[in-house]
């Protein structure tokens, strides 16, 4: 029997039959309409897991052209082959995907020589916790987070969009991580810009199953009979890859000016990897080995090679940097509106953010970087002093060093 990735996170993931988004798309389909029929998009990072499937929340409203852009040559080309075989699917006449990185100056030629584009949405982003391993990894982080976005919101200002959109994460409200501190500057980097064009953004929770997801490594570790490894104390909200495309969609068509949605979850909706984890394997078939350690874990998963349906598992406590137990929406002092969307909240009243002292900040860390002797501690001090709620947890240990 296939297994069918989807009804199960439907089933035991999410625990929704269809979107929960799907009032909110219909009550405005008229307006969704009127406002991308006949324009030209440009999707940044469109062949990664997000980016993908909010083209495909909005090709069914017909715009008159689509650029995606992504540095990922072969998921790109995945992505053309995928909407070209999918019944019904609407594709533009004006389609080019472009194997490419927009910070380069080949982006900035291809836009200009375009005359830009009347929708912009951006999700090329560092989402890993993991990638705050050293300074190394932080600065790769920041420049495309924050310094190379900056660059974006520099070029557009040539050719004003009617509406520009990049994805931010739950992990910005009262961020202990640098990537999620590094959203929560951006979210003011773009809303500093706010008086050339119209910004808006959407904190959500973990696209279940989403690309480079622990998740998504569940099911690649079943693939080559490897044990499966999850924190069992760290709960997120999930939502499917269908509707993390949905939101940003309707956050990037129907947000005013400078706001931030994000999904109606409650927290009784939260759930722990392990039980995530626990869920796939019996849904494959599978009985679950809790074992004491990843060296037992490894060592039984052997077994499984001569046709044993235990499968070793090792579910722990989480003890790496920049792990939050539960994730949140919405910051302290932040005025949230939960009547205008049957499943969505919007973030509102933000005021336009001294654009002086976020290119400041820009600048800080531009210098920081290039030193010669530039530090992880050095970045956080910065980050800190600039957003007084970020309080950074580092315990030392890096997901890296993890199964």
């Amino acid at each position: 029997m296939m297994f069918n990735l989807e009804k199960f996170i439907a089933e035991k993931v999410t625990g929704r039959p269809e979107s929960m988004f799907l009032p909110d798309l219909e009550e405005h389909r008229e307006e969704l309409a009127n406002r991308i029929e006949g324009k030209r998009v440009l999707v940044i990072g469109g062949a990664g897991s997000i980016g993908s499937s909010f083209i495909r929340s909005l090709l069914p409203f017909r715009p008159s052209e689509l650029v995606v852009v992504d540095t990922n040559e072969n998921e790109l080309a995945e992505l053309t082959r995928d909407l070209r075989s999918t019944k019904g699917m609407f594709v533009p006449e004006r389609y080019t995907p472009y194997p490419m990185d927009f910070a380069s100056p080949v982006f900035e030629k291809m836009f200009r020589t375009r005359g830009g584009f009347d929708i912009v949405g951006n999700f090329s982003a560092h989402k890993h916790v993991r990638s705050e391993k050293d300074i190394f990894s932080v600065e790769a982080l920041l420049q495309n987070n924050v310094l190379h976005a900056a660059g974006l919101l520099a070029l557009l200002g040539e050719r004003p969009p009617e509406a520009y959109f990049c994805v931010s994460t739950d992990k910005a409200a009262n961020p202990v991580n640098i990537m999620g501190a590094s959203k929560r500057i951006m979210e003011d980097m773009i809303f500093s810009h706010s008086d050339r064009f119209p910004v808006k953004t959407a904190r959500f929770a973990n696209v279940a199953f989403s690309n480079g997801s622990l998740p998504a490594g569940f099911l690649a570790r079943i693939r080559k009979l490897q044990p499966l490894s999850a924190p069992s104390d760290v709960k997120r909200y999930f939502v499917s890859p269908e509707e993390s495309g949905q939101i940003c969609m309707l956050a990037c068509m129907l947000g005013e000016n400078r706001e931030i949605f994000y999904p109606r979850l409650r927290e009784a909706q939260m759930m722990s990897f392990d039980v995530i984890g626990t869920a796939l394997l019996e849904a494959q078939g599978y009985r679950v080995l809790e074992c004491a350690s990843e060296a037992e874990a490894i060592d039984r998963a052997e077994e499984l090679r001569h046709g044993s349906d235990l499968y070793p598992v090792y579910y722990s406590r989480s003890d790496t940097s920049g792990e939050k137990p539960f994730e949140e929406f919405v910051a302290e002092g932040e005025t949230a509106d939960e009547s205008r969307f049957a499943s969505l909240g919007v973030i509102t009243g933000k005021a336009v953010p001294d654009r002086a002292k976020v290119e400041n900040l820009l600048r800080q860390l531009t210098e920081t970087l290039n030193a010669k002797d530039a530090s992880k501690e050095e970045v956080v001090r910065l980050m800190s002093e600039y957003l007084p709620n970020f309080h950074h947890l580092e315990t030392g240990r890096s997901l890296d060093g993890k199964m």
